[in-house]
């Protein structure tokens, strides 16, 4: 949690006694979210925003004398529109009150695991004996503390229109696949086959990023991180009202994801511009969008 505190605006807040400071203050200066209550304790989430579109949430649970204690903190960045439609698979972590949650997404091809901002909400409402609610999709965002503006590709008309009919056809071979299609498993082999094979000729004369349009991959040993490569569709620049720091808003187009990631203008090399590219590391967060029935 502390590493992408920077990303909302508190890249000098680093030892224990920065990060008690940014605690006291979000826990008397926020406001109380929502509450959920089970057998065991009564949690809460107290919000402070440092922005429009980003802030801190602090966790916690109310005692016997209601005060809240603060379990664990996280800095978030709320998203605008539904990047899936795709229903979640959530799962608690062992250490602690929070969740992680699984996406199929096609349009990937791999499972998405991001970090659940709406704790409260999902816990309310997988408790609730009558339901009013449906998951709709999820509202992904990232937050980073490293990237780079890349220059686009420049491609015609044609070229978009091939490229989508290849990606349509890919995610339905992907989704035959899944159902045990081996007719479809042998051609999404005989592609990558294909795909690596391109690459290899390529790669001898050609830069790697004027090959690969975008990616979506796994980073690290966190399950929730991931390094991107994505086209610019919108951006703006937000100010932390605490620190005065300056931070990107950049809407990415990711295989066809759209999602929000912000980042600390000290780390983004490069300056942003709609059809320019985002190359970067994340933490993927993601709120459960509801839908009432």
């Amino acid at each position: 949690m502390h590493t992408y505190l920077r990303s909302v605006g508190f890249s000098e807040f680093k030892n224990s006694k920065d990060i008690k400071k940014i605690i006291d203050y979000t826990r008397e200066n926020g406001e109380i979210r929502k509450i959920s209550e089970d057998e065991e304790a009564v949690f809460g989430i107290i919000e402070k925003k440092f922005s429009d579109s980003f802030g801190i949430h602090l966790f916690g649970e109310y005692d016997d004398n209601d005060d809240f204690l603060t379990i664990y903190y996280y800095p978030y960045l709320k998203g605008e529109k539904v990047t899936t439609y795709d229903v979640p698979t959530i799962e608690k972590h062992n250490a602690r009150e929070s969740y992680a949650g699984v996406c199929e997404d096609l349009k990937v091809g791999v499972s998405l695991i991001f970090y659940l901002q709406n704790i409260i909400e999902f816990k309310n409402e997988i408790s609730s004996t009558f339901r009013k609610n449906v998951i709709q999709g999820v509202v992904f965002t990232g937050l980073s503390i490293s990237g780079k503006i890349l220059f686009p590709i420049i491609k015609s008309e044609s070229m978009i229109a091939s490229r989508k009919e290849a990606a349509n056809k890919r995610m339905n071979l992907i989704a035959a696949a899944r159902n045990g299609d081996e007719e479809a498993i042998e051609n999404l082999t005989l592609e990558d086959i294909d795909t690596y094979s391109m690459v290899s000729r390529r790669i001898e004369k050609e830069d790697i990023f004027s090959i690969v349009e975008s990616y979506f991959m796994p980073y690290g040993i966190e399950c929730d991180m991931y390094s991107i490569l994505g086209d610019i569709v919108a951006y703006h620049n937000e100010k932390n009202i605490f620190t005065d720091e300056n931070i990107y808003i950049l809407t990415i187009n990711c295989n066809d994801l759209i999602f929000d990631v912000c980042i600390n203008q000290k780390d983004l090399l490069g300056e942003p511009a709609v059809g320019r590219r985002f190359k970067g590391n994340i933490w993927l967060q993601g709120e459960i969008a509801f839908r009432s029935i």
